[in-house]
């Protein structure tokens, strides 16, 4: 028992100083038992309450029970024995004016069904995971070398049942994750489920940070759902909001009658668009319940990553604010210097528990270094969204392709700061949503054109150097808005155009994760060569991905509706360009242009010794790869000799010139007068002059002008390798 005590004291003293990473060991409900009787002990942080009470269905919500002990400064507990799993409760303050208030716990496990906002007794123990094997290959990863392609959902309004409910974690796991295998993704990103009382708000307003929202199982049914994923090689992302928490009386609003979980500055506490509270990230105890949930979520539900929200509203001081609504920094700025400490050591205590989870911040400004080290000044996140390539291009393909031209910077633009941070390209619920139109309806033209735009728009995103994230729906072509209060269209699968298009998308993801070339080097320009980006005019750009093999899948993307003939790009290597993939083929709804293998002419263009002339379908793009004949992969070799191959060839080259030296000096040596013998009158070359003259040495012969043919070395320096090219 006083180890108990000590263990508590020490958890309490972590939780006060902003340290504690498992604050929900030991705060919010947990069974225990106390002098032979079987209960649950409940605590609470509540700094300012002059008295709290557990009220439930287990004391008939009589607010005469009694009171809980405080047990630290601002720590309240109380042990209850006979509390049944599923018994709902709330805790009854009493606020400093002496008004009460009842309040949901802040680290309840699992909730009531809105509209009620009771929590629930619940022990998250006892859950038996089959996932080890995944976890343990998991760790063996490197992510940014490895494909990561993400279909973002919202749990609720994915399928539903024919009623209009909810399918439930596990109805839905059995029906998406063949649907993710099938698709060729490699996570499911969850919009919120964290608990929240308003289906409009998509979980985006979130009073039960520590539950699994209840609207579609309990906490286990949660597991079982990650369980399921992780058995067919699917990762889990969550969307996880730290930015802000709503006004409901049941949340975290001035949580005991005064600000708890908010600064008490009136000029820091509030979002003015959102009408919600900001987290007071320089409070000790605030930290440690964020921290510890970010924490929570990997350890207690196998979680592979956390997609944090509205990270640029965390930043910055005066966001959403103008001139005199804003309080600056200590040194008169406007970064709010202790969110950017509460990221790093988020991130920090994330990857120390989980050093293979994905951390993933939606930052839509350039605040520097977001995916750099924490202990490199940056905030330690592994991946950043990159919002500027998702306006860039969604301003692109919106515009009329006969002005594109004019925005050709668009497309390029991104390459400029590709690598500045590890990128994730989305295109998610944030476009399709508040009259911003779905995405195929984003594209302009007739009905078919419209299609032709998003597949050719979708060639070019699966190639640009960054991780893949689209949301439900884009796969097909959900043509109207996306509506939480029901399910997709699915019936669209029906149609023609939608069916192809899901088809290509399917074997565009597929042609994704079977070829590294597309996500080895993510993160530096040895994955990735422009081979032309200045054709306005015509609206086409071509590059090259490569991997580390220095194998590659040349790209050309013709974002004009004209066909255009014998288009020349250069190439690397010789041998036969073969079109591997089009979003023009008859199959994807396409006009099916004939594409034909193409074989690279010695022609130096682009910057490159080669070059081909292709036929561009219109509004499309196309993947080649090069078929090398004998004689091709021997000119390639030539042209692109690997280092540890030029340096061998050198020196056997040295070799041979001194062999050939030393049978030039022997044969001269042999040509020397013999004492007694007077020389001939005339001497041809490379014999003596008169025996009175004295022998010159032998020269030594140089290689090029003396070798036969046969014998002639290659002595040729290697090539310095251009940036994106094999060695």
């Amino acid at each position: 028992m006083t180890k108990q005590v000590d263990q508590l004291s020490e958890a309490i003293a972590r939780f006060s100083a902003g340290t504690s990473t498992d604050a929900y060991q030991f705060l919010g409900c947990h069974p225990q038992a106390v002098d032979g009787q079987e209960g649950y002990v409940f605590r609470v942080w509540a700094p300012h309450a002059k008295s709290v009470r557990v009220l439930g269905r287990f004391n008939d919500w009589d607010k005469a029970s009694p009171a809980m002990e405080r047990i630290a400064p601002a720590i309240w507990e109380r042990f209850i024995p006979g509390v049944q799993t599923y018994d709902e409760y709330k805790f009854y303050i009493e606020r400093p004016d002496g008004t009460f208030v009842f309040r949901a716990d802040p680290y309840a496990t699992h909730s009531a069904t809105r509209p009620d906002n009771a929590s629930k007794v619940f022990d998250l123990d006892g859950f038996q995971w089959t996932d080890g094997a995944y976890r343990r290959a998991r760790e063996k990863k490197d992510v940014l070398r490895s494909p990561v392609n993400i279909y973002e959902m919202h749990m609720g309004s994915w399928r539903r049942h024919a009623d209009g409910n909810f399918l439930s974690y596990v109805e839905c796991a059995n029906q998406l994750i063949p649907y993710l295998k099938d698709m060729g993704y490699t996570h499911v990103e969850l919009l919120p489920i964290s608990e929240y009382p308003y289906d409009p708000s998509w979980g985006y307003q979130v009073t039960g940070y520590y539950a699994p929202t209840s609207r579609y199982g309990t906490p286990h049914d949660f597991m079982r759902f990650v369980d399921m994923c992780h058995a067919a090689g699917i990762g889990v992302i969550i969307d996880w909001v730290g930015a802000h928490f709503p006004r409901d009386e049941c949340g975290l609003f001035e949580f005991d009658g005064e600000c708890c979980y908010e600064p008490t500055d009136p000029l820091r506490r509030e979002h003015p668009d959102w009408g919600t509270r900001i987290f007071d990230y320089g409070r000790y105890e605030v930290r440690s319940f964020l921290i510890s949930n970010v924490v929570y979520w990997l350890d207690k539900f196998h979680i592979d990553g956390i997609r944090v929200d509205a990270v640029a509203s965390m930043l910055y001081l005066d966001y959403g604010r103008r001139g005199g609504e804003w309080r600056p920094n200590k040194d008169g700025g406007n970064i709010n210097l202790e969110a950017v400490q509460f990221l790093r050591d988020m991130n920090a205590a994330a990857l120390t528990f989980d050093p293979a989870a994905v951390m993933v911040a939606e930052e839509s400004t350039a605040f520097p270094m977001v995916t750099k080290p924490g202990y490199d000044g940056g905030l330690g996140f592994n991946f950043k969204w990159n919002m500027g390539w998702m306006h860039d291009m969604v301003d692109y393909m919106s515009t009329d392709p006969l002005f594109r031209k004019g925005k050709h910077n668009n497309l390029t633009f991104s390459l400029t700061y590709a690598f500045s941070e590890n990128f994730v390209l989305p295109l998610s619920h944030d476009e399709v949503v508040h009259g911003k139109c779905s995405l195929v309806n984003k594209m302009p033209g007739e009905y078919g054109e419209k299609f032709q735009s998003l597949r050719a728009f979708y060639g070019y995103m699966m190639t640009h150097p960054g991780k893949k994230l689209l949301f439900m729906g884009g796969e097909f072509a959900q043509f109207i808005e996306w509506d939480e209060k029901k399910e997709l269209d699915w019936m669209l699968l029906d149609y023609d155009k939608h069916r192809q298009l899901q088809s290509y998308v399917r074997d565009l993801n597929h042609y994704y994760l079977d070829h590294p070339a597309l996500w080895h080097n993510d993160i530096d320009w040895q994955g990735f060569q422009w081979i032309s980006c200045d054709d306005w005019q015509q609206s086409v750009i071509s590059f090259r991905r490569i991997d580390d093999k220095g194998k590659e899948v040349i790209v050309v993307c013709n974002f004009c509706p004209v066909e255009r003939n014998g288009y020349k790009i250069g190439v690397p290597k010789a041998g036969t360009y073969v079109p591997v993939l089009s979003s023009d083929d008859a199959k994807y709804g396409g006009a099916g242009t004939e594409l034909v293998p193409v074989k690279a002419k010695k022609e130096e263009m682009h910057g490159l010794k080669y070059a081909v002339e292709l036929t561009l379908p219109a509004m499309s793009t196309v993947f080649y790869e090069r078929k090398a004949s004998a004689r091709g992969a021997k000119e390639a070799d030539e042209d692109e000799e690997a280092p540890k191959t030029v340096k061998a060839k050198a020196v056997k080259a040295v070799k041979a010139v001194k062999a050939k030296a030393e049978r030039a000096a022997e044969s001269v040596e042999a040509a020397k007068p013999r004492r007694g013998r007077k020389p001939k009158a005339e001497t041809p070359a490379g014999e003596v002059k008169a025996e009175t003259a004295e022998p010159k040495p032998a020269r030594k012969p140089r290689a090029k002008k003396e070798a036969t043919a046969e014998e002639k070395p290659r002595t040729r320096k290697p090539r310095a390798k251009k940036s994106g090219s094999d060695n």
